[in-house]
């Protein structure tokens, strides 16, 4: 057993590692080596030694490159860029969802919010929280479970939550395969954007039909306040959103 725990930390140490260098060239768009290496403390030559992958950082020293990034390339300013609301109210998430190294970095972010917190399965509502959702379950190696809005064909049993999305009037179910979640399942709920709370709500109630037991929430983007009543209702969890976004008034 210990070896093979042994190796499944290696690769999440390299990954973590690949995933420094990646933000580090992510950050070469922005600053020289110079201003990096002044911000970092480390020599110019040893970030070009990392940049161009002839090396790799040790995990302690991937970690303070990472804190000290994670600062200056703040994820919610980044989020808040992409961000365009129309004259209704909606705002267009395809820069967001599209934009995998951006996903990456949230993912990194998630990390850091729940590390040390016992993760078992990633849920997430089809569709636009997939891509976010996909990249954490990956990068923590855990399965990775999509409540759909239809039963699909070749399942037989399903788990079923009836909820009414943000701003319409309508009933709509969302469907777990009920074999995707067991009791004593740790869940982390993440999605793209938190509106009216409702997806997420209906995403607590079928993990408790489950049995399973929710650690926590996490999205990249929040709208409003009304969310927070709706999922304190079903759960005390944490929730962590990248970017909180006081409610774009309808012009």
């Amino acid at each position: 057993g210990a070896s093979v725990m042994k190796a499944g930390s290696r690769i999440l140490d390299l990954k973590y590692k690949l995933m420094t260098i990646e933000l580090l060239n992510l950050a070469k768009n922005y600053y020289t080596y110079r201003e990096l290496a002044q911000i970092i403390n480390l020599p110019e030559t040893v970030l070009s030694r990392y940049v161009k992958g002839h090396v790799l950082p040790t995990i302690q020293r991937a970690e303070s490159i990472n804190k000290t990034l994670q600062k200056i390339l703040r994820l919610e300013n980044e989020l808040q860029k992409r961000i365009r609301f129309d004259e209704l109210g909606y705002f267009d998430n395809t820069e967001i969802i599209s934009d995998t190294l951006l996903l990456e970095r949230a993912v990194q972010h998630a990390i850091n919010q729940f590390a040390g917190k016992r993760i078992t399965k990633i849920v997430t509502a089809a569709v636009d929280g997939v891509p976010i959702a996909t990249l954490l379950a990956h990068r923590l190696s855990v399965g990775l479970v999509i409540a759909k809005k239809s039963r699909e064909v070749g399942v037989r049993e399903f788990i079923e939550e009836v909820y009414i999305p943000s701003k319409t009037a309508v009933m709509m179910s969302l469907y777990v395969p009920r074999d995707c979640l067991r009791k004593g399942d740790c869940i982390l709920i993440v999605d793209d954007v938190v509106d009216s709370g409702e997806t997420q709500r209906a995403l607590v109630k079928i993990a408790q039909k489950a049995k399973a037991e929710v650690t926590g929430i996490f999205a990249l983007v929040s709208i409003g306040e009304e969310w927070k009543n709706r999922i304190e209702q079903v759960t005390k969890c944490p929730v962590e959103i990248v970017l909180e976004i006081k409610k774009k008034p309808a012009t």
